[in-house]
């Protein structure tokens, strides 16, 4: 694999997606395209206060909240239709052409790969289906029965929580990480990672230097 000295622990490789697998944010265009732009101001309209709060500290875990407030009652068979729609126009269209050939190149020399994103479970689980990815760790659309809540299930899969939702996942197990994020959200996983990537403004070789195919 290479010439440089490898750790005999094994290698994961942690990916944010939004702006580091791909070109751009998908939350506020899923959300435009399921919801539609009236459901969405009409959900935030109803709690004026808490969107003025959140919107003046930029707080964008609780306008996540609010924003998806209005999935409440929503068929979750058909929302999970309109995610599978969608992540098939992020393959096709969003990927970044450098960031995916590194996450290509890590399932190569059979690293486990993940997924650890803010992004919303509806698309980002069939996104990384298509990726092959092994876990996809992220933002959680709440369900009771075929209906959604218009709650997320748990916080928000950003910053510190990144860290924590990796951690369940690994469950103990001692691993050198390589971790991939573009923005503040990521700071804390980069952190955590032995082998850290901000991918923002730069490209991504395909194969990491000192490093073979």
């Amino acid at each position: 694999m290479s010439g440089a000295a490898m750790s005999a622990r094994p290698i994961v490789a942690a990916f944010d997606v939004d702006g580091t697998l791909t070109t751009r944010d998908c939350v506020v265009p899923f959300l435009r395209r399921t919801l539609g732009l009236p459901r969405i101001a009409a959900g935030l309209a109803r709690r004026p206060w808490a969107t003025v709060r959140a919107l003046l500290g930029r707080d964008r875990d609780r306008l996540k909240e609010l924003a998806v407030a209005g999935f409440a009652g929503r068929d979750a068979q058909t929302i999970d239709a309109s995610g599978r729609e969608f992540a098939a126009l992020v393959a096709a269209s969003w990927l970044r052409p450098d960031t995916p050939a590194r996450l290509a190149w890590h399932r190569r020399q059979g690293h486990r790969v993940v997924l650890v994103s803010a992004s919303l479970d509806p698309y980002l689980r069939p996104l990384g289906e298509h990726l092959g990815v092994d876990a996809v760790l992220c933002a959680t659309l709440g369900r009771d029965g075929g209906r959604l809540t218009g709650r997320l299930a748990g916080p928000n899969c950003r910053g510190a929580e990144k860290v924590r939702r990796l951690e369940a996942w690994l469950g103990g197990q001692e691993v050198d990480l390589w971790a991939y994020g573009d923005s503040a959200g990521d700071r804390e996983l980069l952190a955590r990672a032995d082998v850290p990537h901000l991918v923002a403004a730069v490209t991504v070789a395909p194969v990491p230097a000192g490093f073979v195919s």
